[in-house]
This record gives structure tokens, C-alpha cells and sequence, in this order.
């Protein structure tokens, strides 16, 4: 038997693989701090948790339309408007998805051709990369530079941008680097899609883990911007809601008509009692947002401070999301081989920094969201096994 040709391009996710391995050993008995996956560690606030419940129990299990819940569209047109300055019609502009996963996918399948370039800022979240082949279209990464704190440069842009260009790919905050691009930096991003009529996609699924003085800003607020772009957002992080599988496409009619399809055709509509969860969600109350958005920057406080203090360690304090991506090349080791070397001496799990394709020589990721408890244990312990090299 054999698979497609487009799979033997299609890597197994290099954080999924040490999330697969930590399973394997805590199976064994290990005791791991999980500091490699992006799943926030609070529970979803019971409000939501009811009103699921309550949909369940009035029998609301059946199939919603291709687009979601119109309640649910309802209230994403409400919150896009009010949060984001961005007006879209909740009947055939917004698209509920099974997480922003299965969003970033349908974008791409609608929206490019076989051939067609896209370019990804990189270090990156690598399903960008992968969609895109999926797709048929070819991966372009675009390097985030430290010493520009992460931050993209048109400049970079415009050395990678061939006449096959199509889409460009925005992702603030961002993962793995918790850089924000500001309105400065969007709006230079703007004239270059501009100049060369390009498509955006947004994944905007951070937006509220935003700490300090920093402030989101939706790339299709942008001067010029909202015919151009798919904003991709969802309620997996911001209400630890990660397993309900809700997120969401916001464009055009003439986007998402395109968009709706892809969508019809793979996973018809995402289920309908998370989505009354999702209704609740963005329409009750939001004080346990705020709390964890303390928490977070309460960690990532602590978590950078540490990181500093270690010898050999280096890295650009993020401003949003819940990781850092530390430098560790002065260390004298791999960066796969010291997440190894972790998981056996001291018992914590990071992915290396290849596992967000290119431009991450030398990195690490570390996620925080985890208790400050298993923090400052995870700190302790990986400041004991950097003395042991």
C-alpha cells in the first residue's frame, strides 16, 4: 500500500511528537512539568460549561448551518465589532471552524492555487507551513530576526517575493516569539500587500494575552486592509475552551463563499452544543479573561527572570501569548539534544526550536501555561541541570 505524494512532504508535528513521548514516559510512571504544549491549565469557566450542558439537555445535537450557530455568528459579529473596529455580516462573512486549525486550512484550500507562494514569517507556528502544501502551494518562509526583537521587516519581505507570490501569512501575538506587531509595523506590511495584491491571513488567536503598555491591532482594520484579509481567531485559548474545537473565519462574502466550501465538504459544521458554549462564552461575563490574563503575565514575570539569570541562556521577553523562546546556543549543545537532555535529568518538557521551521537555530520554546508552582519547580530544575552540563 502507499500514501499520496503531497504526505511525503508532510511532517509529524515536532510538538505533538515531544507531547507524544512525554504520554509514553508518564505512562512508566514519570513525573513532568509540560512546558511544550499550548494548552492553558485553567479549567473553562462554568458558566460555559453550563450552558453546553443546558444544550445538550434541550437536545440541540444536531447539525447546525455550514456557517455555525447563527447565535454564535451573532456574537462573533458583536465581539468583532466592538474589540477589532471590524464589521462583518454574521449570515455569509463568518465562519465557525473546528478550532483555528481547521480555519488556517480551509483559508488556504479556497483561497490558493497549485504553485502559488506564500510567505510565512518564520519562527512560526509550522501548520502554516504544512497547510499551504496541503494545498498544493509552496511554503515561503520569511525570517523574524532577534536583534528586530521578532518583529517582521518589509525589506525581508520583499527579498522573498516572486511573481508566484499570493498570500501572506500574519500571526500577532505571536507563537512561538510573543512579539505584537504594532500599528507601525502592520501598516508597512499593508503598502507591501498593497503594492503587490497580495492576500492576508490573520491569526489573531492571541489577542487578548497581551501584557505591559502593548495593544492588538487587527491586520484588516488596517488602512485598505479589509477586502484582503481572513482574520482567524477562536475561544480555545483566551477561555481555555482548547478541546471544545471552536474557531473561526471572518472576510468578505467573496472569501468565505469560497471559504463555506472546504468547509462543507470536510467537517460540515462544528458541534453544536460547544458552539452554544461559545454563545456564552463571548456574551456572559468576562472577568475570568482578566484573571488569567493576570496570571499569565504573573508567570511569564517570573519565568523571564529565571531564564536571564541562567548562564548561557538569552532571549527577547515576549510581549504577548504565553511563551518565550529562549537562545541557548552558548550552552555547547543541540537544541533537540538539550530538550532531550531535559526531559531525562530534570524531568521537564520543551520542543526545540526546529519544530517552528526556519530561522530558529539555537532556541528552545518554553510555554508558561502552567501553574506558577510547576514554574518555579521547572525553573529550579533546569537551572540544576544547566550547571550539571
Amino acid at each position: 500500500m502507499r500514501v499520496s505524494h503531497r504526505m511525503e512532504t508532510i511532517p509529524f508535528s515536532g510538538i505533538r511528537k515531544v507531547f507524544e513521548e512525554v504520554g509514553r514516559r508518564e505512562k512508566k510512571g514519570d513525573s513532568i512539568i509540560h512546558l511544550e504544549i499550548g494548552r492553558p491549565d485553567f479549567d473553562t469557566p462554568p458558566n460555559i460549561k453550563e450552558k453546553a450542558k443546558w444544550a445538550l439537555d434541550k437536545g440541540f445535537v444536531h447539525y447546525t448551518s455550514n456557517y455555525g450557530l447563527p447565535e454564535l455568528r451573532d456574537a462573533i459579529s458583536q465581539k468583532l465589532k466592538s474589540d477589532n473596529g471590524l464589521d462583518y455580516h454574521p449570515d455569509n462573512e463568518i465562519i465557525v471552524t473546528i478550532g483555528a486549525n481547521e480555519a488556517v486550512f480551509i483559508a488556504m484550500m479556497a483561497l490558493l492555487n497549485p504553485g502559488d507562494e506564500v510567505l510565512v514569517p518564520s519562527p512560526c507556528w509550522t501548520h502554516y507551513y504544512q497547510c499551504a502544501r496541503l494545498s498544493g502551494a509552496v511554503p515561503i518562509p520569511v525570517p523574524l530576526k532577534k536583534e528586530n526583537n521578532y518583529l517582521p521587516v518589509v525589506e525581508d519581505f520583499e527579498q522573498h517575493l516572486s511573481s508566484k507570490t499570493r498570500m501572506m501569512v500574519v500571526n500577532s501575538p505571536n507563537n512561538p516569539t510573543g512579539a505584537i506587531y504594532d500599528k507601525d509595523c502592520l501598516e508597512q506590511l499593508g503598502d507591501f500587500v498593497n503594492q503587490h495584491d497580495l492576500i492576508v491571513l490573520s491569526d489573531e488567536i492571541y489577542e487578548k494575552l497581551i501584557y505591559g503598555t502593548a495593544r492588538h491591532i487587527s491586520f484588516a482594520a488596517i488602512a485598505d486592509m479589509y477586502e484582503r484579509t481572513v482574520t482567524i481567531n477562536g475561544l480555545s485559548k483566551i477561555y481555555a475552551m482548547t478541546g471544545w474545537r471552536l474557531g473561526y473565519t471572518a472576510a468578505p462574502q467573496q472569501l468565505s463563499g469560497a471559504m463555506v466550501r472546504v468547509h462543507q465538504y470536510t467537517s460540515v459544521c462544528a458541534t453544536t452544543f460547544a458552539q452554544y458554549g461559545g454563545v456564552e462564552a463571548l456574551n456572559g461575563p468576562q472577568d475570568s479573561v482578566e484573571r488569567m490574563v493576570q496570571e499569565f503575565n504573573r508567570r511569564r514575570m517570573m519565568v523571564c527572570e529565571r531564564l536571564k539569570s541562567m548562564s548561557g541562556i538569552h532571549l527577547v521577553e515576549p510581549r504577548g501569548a504565553f511563551y518565550v523562546l529562549p537562545y541557548i546556543g552558548e550552552l555547547g549543545i543541540s537544541p533537540e539534544a538539550f530538550a532531550t537532555y531535559l526531559l531525562d535529568k530534570a524531568k521537564i518538557a520543551v520542543v526545540p526550536g526546529e519544530a517552528f521551521g526556519d530561522f530558529t537555530e539555537g532556541t528552545i520554546r518554553i510555554s508558561y501555561a502552567n501553574s506558577y508552582e510547576n514554574l518555579v519547580k521547572a525553573m529550579d530544575r533546569m537551572e540544576t541541570a544547566i550547571a550539571s552540563l
